[in-house]
């Protein structure tokens, strides 16, 4: 509970941000240990995409990446998120440093191959967006180190309620912006930080 109230803490904040100023901020706490500044990063990860390729942290060495937790199957606001998410990609589509990742929240029916149509249906490809299923614990407990929320729950649409944040983490794993995947405007001063983050961290 301690560490769902942070989660909502944290968003509440993010959603009071105006434009970015200057650096982002580091999302999610900082240490200093013997003299070195630690920022939080997301931890190790491993799914498989619609290639039936292994992604991991590994996956985006070197990239930035835009996240977001969906299921194919979603009657109410991943469509709506998917649209943005769209806007994000065509913008980078040709931007190397920039990569997508959705994370399926119903694995059982949104195996490789139903992931696969369904990126081919947005006309997509794993080299710029991979969308990854895994085992359910494994996709699941990642919902806190986005600071998401997301839980089956039979009288929410489709079973499963879930954020519609889109996260923007960095090339050394670390949170730097969220945009509320359901809110254009929101999306559009996301991709304002997105340009932010690029000229801060600038990637070969």
């Amino acid at each position: 509970m301690k560490r769902l109230s942070l989660i909502l803490l944290v968003l509440s904040l993010i959603s009071c941000q105006e434009k970015p100023l200057g650096p982002l901020p580091y999302i999610g706490g900082t240490e200093v240990i013997q003299g070195d500044t630690i920022h939080y990063q997301i931890p190790d990860f491993s799914f498989v995409n619609q290639d039936s390729q292994v992604i991991n942290n590994a996956s985006y060495n070197d990239k930035l990446y835009v996240a977001d937790f969906f299921f194919i199957s979603c009657p109410s606001i991943c469509p709506k998120v998917k649209q943005q998410m769209l806007r994000i990609h065509d913008k980078y589509q040709n931007d190397n440093r920039v990569k997508l990742l959705s994370h399926t929240l119903d694995p059982k029916r949104d195996t490789v191959a139903a992931l696969a149509q369904y990126a081919d249906k947005l006309g997509v490809k794993s080299t710029k967006w991979d969308f990854v299923t895994g085992e359910k614990d494994s996709i699941y407990g990642l919902n806190e180190d986005y600071f998401i929320v997301a839980y089956e729950d039979d009288e929410a649409p489709g079973g499963i309620d879930h954020s519609g944040k889109i996260i923007l983490v960095d090339q050394n794993r670390h949170v730097r912006g969220f945009a509320e995947g359901t809110d254009p405007e929101s999306v559009t001063e996301f991709l304002k930080t997105i340009d932010v983050l690029l000229e801060e961290y600038p990637i070969d």
